[in-house]
């Protein structure tokens, strides 16, 4: 099966918006289609929003997306890769696409924020060079800080 990759700097028109979605709902169980929507179109304000969407015979399996938090600084905000497609490296597709871009931007760091539960996520921020960096109170429990300087190696 054959992977697309897209990369918009706004969320995606209808329906695929409402695809989209769909998708994180069904990562993100602890919030509604409705706020995961709110969510989007508050994010989608930003002016350096990224947005990148794997896709399987134009439907969208994955995502990731991103905005500057500041100068030189990209948060990498939100991503998820449906069920039935982990395990294809389809996360590590959209994180370096991501870096690359970054970097091509002239970003010097990213941050990402995760809760434990998604441990494989946790996992591929450490694999992928990210440090951690702190942790802060979050909607579901504590949240763990993680940061990468884009101009660093990656660590084994």
């Amino acid at each position: 099966m054959t992977i697309q990759y897209e990369t918009l700097d706004t969320l995606p028109p209808e329906p695929q918006l409402t695809e989209l979605v769909g998708l994180l709902a069904t990562v993100f169980i602890n919030q509604s289609p409705d706020a995961i929507r709110d969510d989007l179109l508050v994010a989608a304000k930003h002016p350096s929003l990224l947005v990148q969407l794997a896709l399987s015979e134009r439907t969208i399996v994955g995502c990731k997306l991103g905005y500057e938090r500041e100068s030189g600084h990209f948060y990498s905000w939100l991503g998820c890769v449906d069920s039935r497609f982990r395990g294809q490296g389809i996360a590590a597709n959209l994180m370096q696409q991501q870096h690359d871009w970054c970097r091509a931007q002239g970003y010097q760091t990213i941050q990402t924020k995760t809760y434990n539960q998604w441990r494989s996520m946790l996992l591929l921020n450490i694999r992928s060079g990210f440090d951690i960096v702190g942790t802060e109170p979050g909607r579901y429990g504590l949240k763990i800080i993680l940061a990468k300087s884009l101009s660093a190696p990656v660590r084994d």
